[in-house]
Order: C-alpha cells, then structure tokens, then sequence
C-alpha cells in the first residue's frame, strides 16, 4: 500500500499567496523518495513482490508442554464461560403450581376430618384444576414448579378419591357424622398412656 508524502513550501520560497489555476495541481506525483511502503503478509504489495499470490505464514510446529496446554486450555474455558450471556430472566415458580400443590393439601386435611368432608371435596377439586394448570404453565422456559404441580394433582385426586369413596359410605371409619380427629386422638392416647 502507498501513501503519498507531500512536501511543505516555505514562507521565504513564495513571499505572495498564489492560487493554483482550475484544473492544475500543486501536489507532486509519489515516487520512490516519497512513497513509504508498508507491506502486511497478503497485501497487495506482497502479492505483486509474488507474481499475484498471497502467501500463508507457516504454522509454528515448536512443542508444547502439558503445562502449558493445561493453562491454554483454562484460559479458553474462563473466556467461554465469560462469553456465555444469561440466555433469559431467571427461573420463576408458578404461582398456579404452588396454590394447586397448597390448596392439594388443605384439601386433603379437610377431607380427612369428616364433618368438613364436602367442603374439602370442593377444594380438592379447585386444586386439581390448578395443579393441572401449573402443570401447563412449566411447559414454558424460565418457569419452575413442575414437581409441585405434581404433587398438587396427585394430592387432589387422592382426596376427591377419598371423599367419594366417604360420601357414598363404602368406608367405615370416615363420613360427615363422624369425628376421626377425636377417634385417632383417643387411639393414640390409648397406645402412649401406658409408656409415659
């Protein structure tokens, strides 16, 4: 590549200011004095030195030590890891997920305690529809909660299960006349009476 140099008049060469006429140039064609070359491995200096062809620097076949190695390739993975950019907001809960796997509990207690029994049916079901909406919900990125979804619906089944089986009368020990809170706390004080 060339870069023209151009030369400076002196103030004592033209005592007057004088005006190039249209179409003249007052700057002098480079030549070799002139010119300063700068030659970069494939410029098109080099390239014309070399009859048109850009020639490859050789590859630097010295040995390495492990050491070395092991620090290059350190070096790239802090570089990699430095790179990565946080690929979206952070994961969330959903929040259908948590109040299907809450109201999957309370459901369930209220089922158990017998005379609360429809009303725990009705929450039971509340928590399966969105237990399965949480479910859907995870589905999506950045949106934790699938385990909790889970373990809402499943609770939720259980107790609509539960319920069912109560209202219709086919178990024995759990029904709406019924106190199975009084019943276990009398059991478990039949059983501990004696060890205490």
């Amino acid at each position: 590549m060339r870069l023209p140099t151009f030369s400076r008049q002196s103030a004592t060469d033209t005592p007057t200011e004088e005006r190039p006429a249209a179409g003249t140039s007052t700057v002098a064609k480079p030549d070799e004095t002139t010119t300063r070359h700068f030659r970069t491995p494939g410029g098109a200096a080099t390239r014309e030195q070399d009859g048109g062809r850009a020639k490859v620097a050789p590859r630097d076949t010295t040995t390495t030590t492990d050491s070395d190695t092991t620090a290059t390739t350190l070096e790239q993975d802090r570089v990699r890891e430095d790179r990565v950019a946080p690929a979206g907001p952070k994961p969330r809960a959903s929040l259908l997920a948590t109040l299907g796997l809450v109201l999957g509990v309370v459901g369930a207690l209220l089922v158990l305690s017998g005379p609360l029994l429809g009303y725990g049916l009705g929450v039971a079901v509340l928590a399966l529809i969105l237990s399965l909406s949480g479910i859907h919900a995870t589905g999506r990125r950045h949106v934790a909660g699938k385990s909790d979804a889970l373990l809402g619906m499943v609770l939720s089944l259980a107790a609509i299960v539960v319920g069912i089986l109560a209202l219709t009368g086919s178990l024995s020990w759990l029904g709406t006349d019924m106190q199975p809170v009084n019943t276990a706390r009398e059991w478990l004080d039949a059983q501990f009476v004696n060890r205490f």
